[in-house]
C-alpha cells in the first residue's frame, strides 16, 4: 500500500516537473450536462462524486492516524446519514471501501455504488475519470466510470 502511494506521489511529482496538463490556451474537459447522460449514468455520478470525497477523507484519516483507518464514518468526522444518501465504510486490510446509497431509491436506476482508494489513483491518472462497482434497482452489479466527462 505504501509502494502505491509513493508510485502515486512520484508521478504527480513529475508530472508538475515536466509542467503536465493542458496548456494555457487549451480548454479543460466540459462536465456533459447531467440532464443529458442516461439515468444510470445520472445516479452514478450523484453518488460518485460523494463518493470521492469520502475516499480522499477516509485515506487522509488513515495516514494521519498512522496507518490506523476509521473504524466508522462517524469516526473520521463526517455524519452517516444525509438527506439523500446513507454513508459506510469497511477496512479490508486496513484498505478503507466506502459505500453509497441512496436512502430513497425509488426511480432510481442505480440505488448504490462502492469504491476504494483505487478511485483516487484512478481519477488523477485518467483526468478525473474514476470506475466504481455499483448496484442496480434488480440487484445487478457491474463497474460504471464516472467523473469528468470528454468532450464529444
Amino acid at each position: 500500500m505504501i509502494g502505491r502511494l509513493l508510485s502515486l506521489l512520484a508521478v504527480v511529482l513529475a508530472c508538475a516537473a515536466a509542467q503536465c496538463g493542458p496548456a494555457s490556451d487549451a480548454k479543460p474537459r466540459a462536465a456533459e450536462p447531467e440532464e443529458r447522460l442516461p439515468p444510470d449514468q445520472r445516479d452514478a455520478h450523484a453518488l460518485g462524486r460523494e463518493l470521492f470525497e469520502l475516499v480522499d477523507r477516509a485515506v487522509a484519516y488513515r495516514t494521519s492516524h498512522r496507518g490506523r483507518p476509521a473504524a466508522s464514518i462517524t469516526q473520521m468526522g463526517i455524519e452517516s446519514l444525509t438527506p439523500a444518501t446513507v454513508r459506510r465504510v469497511v477496512n479490508v486490510h486496513r484498505e478503507p471501501v466506502v459505500t453509497v446509497a441512496f436512502r430513497k431509491p425509488e426511480g432510481r436506476e442505480i440505488v448504490s455504488c462502492l469504491g476504494d482508494s483505487r478511485v483516487l489513483e484512478d481519477a488523477s491518472m485518467r483526468g478525473g475519470r474514476f470506475t466504481l462497482m455499483c448496484t442496480s434497482r434488480s440487484g445487478l452489479q457491474r463497474q460504471m466510470e464516472v467523473g469528468v466527462q470528454p468532450e464529444r
